[in-house]
């Protein structure tokens, strides 16, 4: 493997301090170096402008198509069909070259494909998952509302039966993808038995509207929308018949806390990489800032809380492919790689100076988009009182 000619391969294993690459298969190196290639040639080099300008960058979405990213651990329907941990590797990367671009897999990918897959009928699946492998359709997934965003489980958002479909009623908020998809998602408490169902919601169904937000001060490279349902109404062969209860949005909602985890991972590695490059390269008081204390200093206990947090998702990686994930295992893992990823990425954007709130140094992205990822899929105060409630017995809140 080490004969594969790569540029920034010796920065790669540089970070892999603790020498977890030898643990990888060579399906799991494979989807790493292919991942790290492209961001290095093809992500790094373009993302700034449509940062800046909060465009999308459909040229780079659809390299992810194109690599054969999209569907990552799904099996069948043209999805790679990935390991636990060459999932994780992937979205590592993505993000270390863009939060946004990374969570567009997670959203396509993690959230409405993984949707579909686990909780969908052999027809739906069918239909939708080998045209978003392909790109062909784009997928959202409709859970937060304007009121509720960390109390999900409140959602208001309705479904009353009426003939053969059902009419849905409501509003999201926060939907990554949701002003371009072309299915959605939706979940809606039913008017039959209070319970949360998931439904497939079409861009055309009448009803249905979806705002593009405005104003973002990271993830810039990714629309999110404002949803309105307005009597909305769906066959019955558009609800997820598996998608029943909360806790079945909550067997997809697992998966994407780990990818959390490792999304976290790749925006500290992307703002070390830039920090150790820029202390060698740049000269202060007669030599390289490298060659200061205070700055190995610095560089080393990036480098410490760095390599703890590939340790987290490497047996995030184990467990789940020993069917031993829990949504507490997860949430801690997230909870913890967002918040060591926030210092890291601090620690960088200090060392760079003044020049460290410049797009061109790779820094600056890091630190807006980290603070969105801290934030979804439960905020860290969310996670700290789940898994708080898992180890004393007592919740602390409703």
């Amino acid at each position: 493997m080490s004969t594969i000619p790569f540029a920034h391969l010796g920065e790669a294993l540089a970070t892999d301090y603790f020498q977890v690459r030898e643990q990888f298969t060579s399906e799991q190196w494979e989807h790493f170096i292919a991942t790290r290639r492209f961001v290095d040639r093809e992500v790094l080099p373009a993302i700034n402008a449509y940062w800046e300008a909060a465009e999308l960058p459909w040229p780079l979405y659809r390299r992810l198509a194109e690599l054969g990213l999209l569907g990552e651990d799904i099996q069948g329907y043209g999805c790679p069909g990935m390991s636990p941990l060459a999932r994780g590797l992937v979205n590592m990367e993505l993000h270390r070259g863009d939060g946004s671009l990374g969570t567009f897999l997670g959203v396509q990918s993690g959230l409405a494909m993984k949707s579909i897959a686990l909780l969908g009928s052999e027809e739906q699946k069918e239909r939708w998952l080998p045209a978003l492998a392909r790109l062909d359709a784009v997928g959202a997934f409709g859970l937060t509302e304007p009121g509720h965003g960390s109390d999900s489980v409140a959602l208001e958002t309705s479904a009353r039966r009426d003939g053969d479909g059902w009419v849905l009623d409501g509003a999201k908020r926060w939907i990554g993808n949701g002003s371009i998809a072309d299915v959605v998602v939706v979940w809606a408490r039913s008017e039959e038995d209070g319970q949360v169902k998931g439904f497939l919601v079409e861009k055309d169904f009448d009803g249905f509207e979806a705002t593009t937000m405005e104003g973002k001060g990271a993830s810039r490279a990714i629309w999110q929308a404002e949803i309105r349902l307005d009597g909305v109404r769906v066959p019955e062969s558009s609800r997820l018949p598996g998608g029943n209860s909360f806790k079945d949005a909550g067997r997809v909602l697992i998966t994407t806390r780990t990818t959390c985890a490792w999304g976290a991972l790749g925006h500290a590695v992307g703002a070390y990489d830039a920090a150790l490059s820029y202390a060698k390269q740049r000269t202060q008081f007669g030599k390289p800032l490298a060659a200061f204390q205070i700055i190995q200093q610095k560089l080393v206990h990036m480098l410490a809380e760095v390599t703890g947090m590939q340790l987290y998702c490497m047996q995030l990686a184990r467990l789940e492919e020993a069917g031993r994930l829990s949504d507490t295992i997860a949430g801690l893992a997230k909870l913890n790689n967002t918040r060591k990823a926030r210092e890291v990425i601090a620690e960088a954007r200090d060392m760079l100076g003044g020049n460290g709130v410049l797009l061109e140094n790779h820094v600056i992205r890091h630190m807006g988009d980290i603070e969105v990822i801290h934030t979804y899929e439960g905020t860290e105060t969310m996670q700290t009182l789940i898994v708080g409630r898992d180890i004393t017995g007592m919740g602390a809140f409703a």
